[in-house]
């Protein structure tokens, strides 16, 4: 029995001490862990919860040329409390809680001050880091907010804190919407939104932040932080007036005539600014959306705007010129198995190259070309890409179309290439691409590059100029280039383009109706045909200084002529640019006859004072257009001629022959500052009339 005992306390006392020694093990342990590696695991477990993370900095605006803002980052703040700050004792949230609650419900009455105190106090009890107090909130509310209770001892003894999101936003909405673009995250780029993306971005920032329950990180109060650097401003080239209307006038005749897609682009002969460029497609329930940018990425086979550079390659070779004669036959001529044909029934006859671009003959354009390059293509070949035409135009927004002009060597090449060619298929290139080449033609044979961008600043001061590029200088000889204007004029006076025809300003240019494949057919095939309306050209045609093309893919009213699809757009916006456009009217020249006349001499000024002076004197006035505000006055022998003396408030006025009184009127009136010399009349202005107006800029004024 006694043992027995033995053997139990034996048992006991060895159990008890392996429970000891483990227990010193486990203690043992936790004083390694905190004591001897404390420091090392405190490390470890700071690198998993806290982190030095980026903040994006606030994205640059992109502007229109005249300051309109055609995207901006919205700023939206989120205001969060951190419950649990040490810096906020029990008494001191207790006292102010009821206090900020009722601040609260005034600035956001969804809540009474009953439901946000028993918030407050809710997340103050359980401990909260980043209660969500409100989301969406103004900057002006922000700042209303950080004067409150609790809230305005700040993000550390106060626990206020903010959380910045910026929105990007486009105030006119689809206004040149593609070209703007965006740039998202996993989504290439698009539009001068991703070609300036480095620019618009700035530099980010960066902060310490803390992950808490739920896996969200808190900033928290770190010295060495780094602010972020907002972006740079872009300023376009696109002016939003004539952007406004080329969207109506395009959107309004795809409806009219039920057409897939359609874009037009107005483009500034000297410098390639992009004054206008849109892009409308039709959406499945019949309205139009600005989806794909066509103008830059759309290759297509042109049609007959491409006869231009086939004829001006015979022109450079020598090989014809304008008077020479080609027989159209009855419209048809057959190369091979494949039949040409006018659309003319009947054909031409015998006519001149000249006559044979202005009607848009085929036969006569292919005939002519074929003659010549049949047994030599890769000298026509060589003459195309001589000037340019089978190369990218290098813009900065992303998704240039790239052109094609095939080589004589193609495996695709026959004995039909050349005539096709000649008239604008079997080959590609995108909207702006012949823009490019037309714009070439207008500009004395200078090619320039098509720019969308004239500026980059940063908080208003200028960090670049985006600067003209000259892609070729002489795309061709003076002759060839005289040649080519005058059978682009002569399509608006005297051909397919006649009803763009006016007596304000001349119009040259091209009309093009390409006959388009597609998945079920060719555009060799009789039914099925699908249509390309296009038109491309230059105003004033006598000193060019907007080139514009216009397309229309697949119209279905029936009408699929360029002239009458696409001619009427670019109508309708070269109408637009020249109303609003003074630098580009003829000057009205004064008549003046001091010596012969009997009537006295009238300075030019307020057209309701000159009016009563003539009446008084019983002065015979001639109006030449409606009663205008301000008069410029020719003064003849037995009467006095009125014409309007066009004041716009975007360009800075002509205000030579006025009295100094009238021009410092309707100068200051525009936000300029006035400076002159001598007395009398004004007799020159230090800004030529017609240039782009900045208010705050100094005009100087010298009288006579």
């Amino acid at each position: 029995m006694k043992d027995q005992k033995n053997i139990i306390f034996s048992r006991v006392y060895l159990i008890y001490g392996m429970i000891c020694l483990f227990a010193l093990i486990i203690v043992g342990q936790a004083f390694n862990l905190q004591v001897i590696q404390g420091s090392k695991w405190q490390e470890k477990q700071e690198q998993l919860t806290r982190k030095y993370r980026e903040i994006e900095a606030v994205r640059g605006n992109i502007y229109a040329a005249d300051g309109s803002l055609l995207a901006t980052s919205i700023p939206k703040y989120e205001v969060r409390f951190d419950a649990k700050t040490e810096s906020i004792t029990k008494e001191f949230f207790e006292e102010n809680v009821d206090s900020l609650a009722y601040q609260l419900s005034k600035l956001y009455p969804e809540k009474s001050k009953a439901q946000y105190a028993q918030e407050l106090r809710n997340a103050r009890k359980q401990g909260k880091r980043y209660h969500l107090i409100k989301r969406n909130v103004k900057f002006t509310d922000l700042k209303k907010i950080k004067e409150f209770p609790i809230f305005r001892r700040g993000q550390y003894k106060g626990g206020f804190i903010t959380v910045q999101q910026n929105k990007r936003e486009k105030p006119f909405k689809m206004l040149a919407s593609r070209t703007i673009g965006y740039q998202r995250e996993g989504v290439k780029p698009v539009g001068l939104e991703g070609a300036y993306t480095k620019e618009l971005s700035g530099v980010k920032g960066k902060r310490w932040m803390q992950k808490i329950a739920g896996g969200v990180w808190m900033p928290i109060d770190e010295d060495n932080g780094k602010e972020p650097e907002d972006g740079s401003d872009i300023y376009t080239t696109i002016d939003v007036n004539i952007q406004d209307v080329a969207e109506n006038a395009l959107e309004n005749q795809l409806k009219q005539h039920g057409a897939d897609y359609g874009c037009v682009a107005l483009m500034e002969v000297a410098t390639g600014e992009v004054k206008a460029i849109a892009n409308l497609q039709k959406n499945s329930d019949g309205t139009y959306s600005e989806r794909y940018n066509y103008v830059v990425g759309a290759a297509t086979e042109p049609g007959s705007t491409f006869k231009l550079a086939s004829l001006m390659v015979g022109f450079e070779d020598g090989y014809f010129g304008l008077d020479d004669m080609v027989d159209t036959e009855n419209g048809r001529t057959r190369f091979y198995d494949a039949v040409m044909k006018d659309s003319h029934e009947g054909g031409y006859g015998k006519i001149s190259v000249k006559r044979g671009f202005e009607v848009s003959s085929n036969v006569l354009v292919s005939k002519i070309v074929n003659q010549h390059y049949l047994s030599r293509p890769q000298d026509f070949i060589d003459r195309l890409y001589n000037m340019g035409l089978d190369k990218k135009l290098g813009v900065e927004i992303a998704g240039e179309g790239a052109p094609f002009i095939k080589n004589s060597d193609d495996a695709t090449w026959s004995g039909i290439t050349i005539p096709w060619m000649s008239i604008g298929y079997e080959l590609k290139l995108t909207p702006l691409q012949i823009l490019t080449f037309y714009n070439a033609v207008a500009n004395d044979g200078r090619m320039v590059r098509p720019k969308f961008v004239k500026e980059i600043k940063k908080r208003g001061v200028l960090v670049k100029t985006v600067e003209t590029e000259v892609l070729n200088n002489s795309i061709c000889s003076k002759k060839t280039i005289e040649m080519a204007q005058e059978m682009l004029e002569g399509v608006v006076e005297n051909g397919t383009a006649r009803n763009l025809k006016n007596d304000k300003y001349k119009i040259a240019g091209k009309t093009g109706t390409a006959q388009v494949a597609n998945e079920h057919r060719s555009y060799h095939s009789i039914d099925g045909k699908i249509y390309q309306a296009s038109f491309v050209g230059y105003f004033p045609a006598d000193n060019p200084k907007y080139s514009c093309i216009v397309v229309v893919n697949a119209p279905s009213s029936g009408t699929y002529y360029g002239s009458h699809v696409a001619g009427p757009i670019f109508k309708e916006v070269a109408d637009k640019v020249y109303a609003n456009s003074i630098q580009i009217h003829e000057e009205i020249h004064r008549t003046e006859n001091l010596a012969v006349s009997r009537i006295p001499y009238a300075m030019d000024g307020y057209y309701p004072d000159l009016e009563t002076i003539y009446t008084e004197l019983n002065v015979k006035t001639e109006l030449a257009s409606e009663s205008p505000k301000w008069a410029k006055v020719s003064t003849g022998d037995k009467s006095v001629k009125i014409y309007n003396k066009k004041v716009a408030p975007i360009y800075v006025p002509d205000v030579t022959g006025m009295s100094i009184r009238d021009a410092l009127f309707i100068l200051e009136n525009q936000g300029m500052r006035v400076q002159f010399s001598g007395d009398g009349v004004v007799k020159k202005q230090s800004i030529i009339p017609g240039e782009k107006l900045v208010k705050g800029e100094k005009i100087i004024l010298e009288l006579a």
